[in-house]
């Protein structure tokens, strides 16, 4: 055996020795030290790593790029813990160590995103920690991973969370009270560092000391000071309000409770991590101070947090790396009005952001955060993505250089309006919509569409068109001249109308053009009947106003005498037609009944007039009136000395019969001869009364009576 190999089998056995002894005494030192801190001082480890880098999808990364461990007093330490502490996705992430390390042994939790490295059969050494460290690599199993993931490498158990330097771990205590949680919390430390309920202030803490924690439990909030103000009541945000209210609340800076949380169900006052299964993973619910006795809402541990109290030491027991997933983090696609060139922006959390026209392949048509298109004359679409050196281009994401094409307005003339009315405005554009306005600039709009009612317009007025596409103008608005033009003053007349005469109708304005609704065209016409008539005036001015004028016909008919009616003294005239009509039967003195009473008997003539307009006279109707008188007086003084029937003569069959009280005929009357002396066979009969009959026809009824004789 030569000088060298017997220097490494030396060097062998003393390695072997060394590591039986630091099996042996590191852990009576470890006892020792709690004993009486005083004796012996142990520092805590240096630890150290650098390593930011860009992660490309689909590949492995090294954590870090370099990592060392300074200990003055340690060659080795049990373990350490790699762990995601931000940005962690379960089912996608993972920790491997690669390489050959025959003294390390790996656990990975997905649960907590924690690898840990320890030694297969003894404590390892640094030297082969930090080899191990240097070959754990990072990968994602999506095809289109994405944000930032933070790597806390430390030397304990507890969660570390680099963003803020303070560590976290879940200690299990079934049935555990707050308050005795709170009490034990405050008397764990770690490191030196003194530990309290977790006070969770921002979403990667959250994540970290919830959802990525090995068990859930009690944290440091209560509303029990004041119901529904919720406060931090440990380490220190002691006192820090962050909710008001109950399951609709609001915070003033940060919380994280379940989907129908805090809702105070049996004086619930005491914030709680959710047990797993339970709505959103790692969120807070209410508890009372026991919680339940068994299940979900069972207290079964609490989570201490470290870091931030007064009179904690300094440690750098734990590092940290990044690694940052190239992808775009903002876009912002631009327009413009008619062609023309725009700038597109986009940003990326890592890497340079590369543009293309064609959604895969092709060669970059430009680097950085913006591009300029060439001169456009339609949207265009560009294509984009984060790209870091070394990397495979990602999936691209679209972006829109539009285009918005200056609509072009066409105005259709408005027809004028007629007297006080409204009109219809027209308008079409070849692209956006039509706004209509009152003023040529400023003003809101009157409406919007291709078509545009006024109100009601009494005078000449001026609208405004403007076409607006996606915010692209036509340009000035366009001016819309409405006249207002008067009607042709007509108004609707009556006309009286006398039967069997002609009249003439007048549309009563010069002028004009005239459509009478018997097809006519002149100014005025004549008419013979009492039908109805209109003629429609239209101006010879600019504006051609119409004006319909209606002409009512009232006829009135000539009198008729159909009959005349005579009984004793009384006649009535009947006659026919529609006028207003008066009535005589001498021809000299007329009124307005058509009834009469005569005091005498012989032939009258009936006479009727239409009396307002004059409207003509019916044909003479004579008649006769056979009257009875009621005494006559033979006593030779020239008055009533005879009975006379007068008006019998024009009834030539006519016969009267004159009898006494006791029925004896005394005289018979006839038209030849009409008079009675008062005598019966040449001597004067008495005064008394007289009886008689007389019939005029065979066709009229015998009329019957009485008159008296006097002396």
């Amino acid at each position: 055996m030569n000088s060298l190999s017997v220097l490494r089998l030396t060097l062998v056995l003393v390695a072997a020795c060394v590591g039986f002894l630091s099996n042996w005494v590191n852990p009576k030192i470890s006892e020792i030290r709690k004993e009486n801190s005083s004796m012996i001082v142990n520092d805590a480890p240096i630890l150290m790593a650098t390593g930011n880098q860009i992660y490309c999808p689909g590949s492995q990364l090294n954590i870090v790029t370099n990592m060392s461990i300074t200990d003055n007093d340690d060659t080795g330490i049990d373990a350490i813990y790699i762990q995601i502490s931000s940005g962690y996705v379960n089912g996608q992430d993972v920790l491997t160590l690669t390489g050959t390390h025959p003294t390390i042994a790996t656990s990975w939790d997905a649960l907590t995103g924690k690898l840990t490295l320890t030694g297969i059969s003894a404590q390892p050494t640094y030297a082969n920690l930090i080899a191990a460290i240097e070959d754990v690599v990072y990968s994602n199993s999506s095809a289109n991973p994405a944000g930032v993931r933070t790597f806390s490498i430390t030397v304990g158990q507890a969660n570390y969370l680099p963003s803020n330097g303070h560590y976290y771990e879940f200690v299990p205590a079934i049935g555990i009270t707050w308050n005795n949680a709170r009490t034990a919390a405050a008397n764990r430390t770690y490191y030196g560092l003194q530990g309290y309920l977790a006070t969770i202030t921002a979403a990667d803490e959250a994540q970290l000391s919830g959802e990525q924690a090995a068990g859930a439990g009690w944290i440091g909030g209560s509303d029990e000071a004041t119901e529904g103000v919720w406060r931090w009541m440990t380490g220190p945000e002691n006192g820090l309000i962050f909710w008001n209210g109950g399951v609709n609340g609001t915070t003033p800076n940060y919380a994280n409770w379940n989907n129908g949380e805090p809702n105070n169900l049996g004086d619930e006052n005491y914030a709680h991590i959710t047990a797993l299964g339970v709505g959103i993973t790692g969120s807070w619910n209410d508890l009372s101070n026991t919680g339940e006795a068994s299940g979900d809402y069972q207290p079964k541990g609490y989570i201490v947090e470290y870091g931030g109290m007064p009179g904690d030491p300094v440690l750098q027991i734990s590092t940290s790396t990044t690694i940052t997933i190239p992808s775009i983090i903002s876009f912002v696609a631009q327009s413009r009005c008619g062609e023309g060139s725009v700038t597109l922006t986009a940003n990326a959390s890592a890497g340079t952001v590369k543009w293309y026209t064609t959604p895969t392949g092709g060669t970059p048509i430009a680097n950085g955060n913006s591009f300029t298109t060439p001169n456009l004359t339609q949207t265009t679409t560009y294509y984009f993505d984060a790209f870091a050196i070394g990397c495979t281009s990602g999936t691209r994401t679209t972006v829109n250089a539009t285009i918005n094409q200056i609509p072009l307005v066409t105005v259709v003339a408005p027809n004028p309006v007629c007297g006080e009315n409204s009109t219809v405005l027209t308008a079409s554009t070849t692209a956006g919509t039509i706004n209509w306005y009152s003023a040529e600039t400023g003003g809101t709009s009157l409406g919007s569409g291709n078509t545009f009612t006024t109100p009601i317009l009494s005078e000449d007025t001026t609208f405004y068109v403007e076409a607006i596409n996606n915010g692209c103008s036509s340009g000035n608005r366009i001016a819309v001249d409405v006249f207002v033009y008067d009607l042709p003053a007509v108004e609707d007349e009556t006309i009286t109308l006398c039967e069997g005469t002609v009249i003439t109708l007048n549309a009563g304005v010069s002028n004009a053009t005239y459509l009478w609704s018997t097809g006519e065209t002149s100014q005025s016409i004549q008419v013979n009947n009492n039908a109805n008539y209109s003629v429609v005036v239209t101006s010879l001015a600019a504006g051609n106003c119409s004006k319909t004028k209606n002409f009512t016909i009232v006829q009135y008919d000539i009198p008729v005498i159909e009959t005349v009616v005579v009984k004793d003294t009384s006649v009535e005239i009947i006659v026919s037609g529609n006028g207003e009509y008066e009535y005589s039967i001498d021809g000299f003195t007329y009124q307005d009944s058509n009834i009469f009473t005569v005091g005498e008997g012989g032939l009258y003539t009936a006479y009727v007039r239409e009396k307002i307009n004059n409207c003509g006279y019916s044909d003479e109707v004579t008649f006769v009136v056979l009257l009875v008188p009621p005494f006559f007086t033979p006593n030779g003084d020239g008055i009533n000395d005879v009975f006379y029937l007068k008006g019998m003569a024009f009834y030539p069959n006519s016969s009267m019969s004159i009898f006494n009280r006791y029925g004896k005929l005394i005289k018979q009357i006839t038209p030849s001869n009409p008079f009675w002396d008062g005598t019966f066979e040449g001597e004067n009969l008495p005064a008394d009364d007289y009886w008689y009959v007389l019939k005029i026809d065979n066709a009229t009824p015998e009329r019957k009576g009485h008159f008296s004789l006097k002396r």
